[in-house]
């Protein structure tokens, strides 16, 4: 286990997300008890003056989708006008530079891109289906949900997985990662199950690169001894033990 650096690559795109989330959904369910998550949270109700539907009755009326251009290097299609927050979060002697954009759809549904830049020896440390795994295990542990379905899939080249969560805690969770570079994407769409979400689709496809930087090389066992295990002293060790080769098996003669 990689004490550090999994628990961020695992939670730090998501945990406001997801706490966020949860005091929507409180909100939307009629209990505004302050309820602990909502103390934590720095997201909050995205306003509905950019709602897309007046008063449709009932089942999804039709969200009009628009891009959204980030200045961290991304389009996205968004319903309203995101809620923007960006961190700087400590790692060791470097710095993990996090951007979350979160908007609210009058059913309470919510639509989420968040970005997370990681240092890229510790990316270089591991393969990307095992950093794109974590961050998947990382939603479904915050979420305390069930994953219904999975795929690989991928942006541009770059590797990715797409993933539905079925959740207690904040109902169906349609999510997909990607790491870019050394950047780690999570787009989640969070909809209430027993209204079918007929536009998480166009808003999961709908993520366009600005300019990406080269995909990250995992390192070699040998590459630099001490370089591909040792980003922080708590994964000392432990970074490369997925690409470790057996060692060679002699002839018989």
């Amino acid at each position: 286990m990689r004490p550090l650096s999994r628990l961020l690559l695992a939670s730090l795109t998501t945990l406001a997300l997801i706490a966020g989330a949860c005091a929507n959904q409180q909100k939307t369910d009629g209990s505004s008890s302050s309820g602990g998550p909502q103390a934590t949270s720095t997201i909050e109700d995205v306003p509905n003056e950019g709602a897309p539907a007046e008063q449709g009755g009932g089942a999804a009326p039709a969200t009009a989708f628009k891009p959204y251009e980030a200045t961290e290097g991304f389009v996205i299609a968004m319903p309203t006008e995101p809620q923007v927050e960006r961190k700087q979060v400590p790692l060791g002697a470097n710095t993990v530079n996090t951007a979350a954009f979160s908007s609210r759809t009058e059913d309470g549904t919510i639509y989420s891109v968040s970005t997370a830049d990681y240092p890229e020896r510790l990316v270089a440390s591991r393969p990307p289906e095992a950093l794109l795994n974590e961050g998947k295990d990382g939603l479904v542990k915050q979420v305390q949900g069930t994953i219904k379905e999975e795929a690989d899939i991928t942006l541009d080249g770059y590797p990715g997985k797409s993933y539905t969560v079925s959740s207690p805690v904040v109902g169906e969770v349609k999510a997909r990662n990607f790491l870019v570079g050394p950047r780690l994407y999570t787009l989640l769409v969070i909809y209430n199950p027993n209204h079918p979400n007929t536009t998480a689709d166009e808003f999961l496809t709908s993520l366009k690169l600005v300019n990406p930087p080269p995909a990250v090389t995992t390192a070699t066992p040998d590459a630099g001894t001490a370089d591909a295990g040792t980003v922080e002293a708590a994964d000392a060790g432990t970074a490369t033990d997925a690409g470790t080769a057996a060692p060679a098996r002699r002839r018989k003669k």
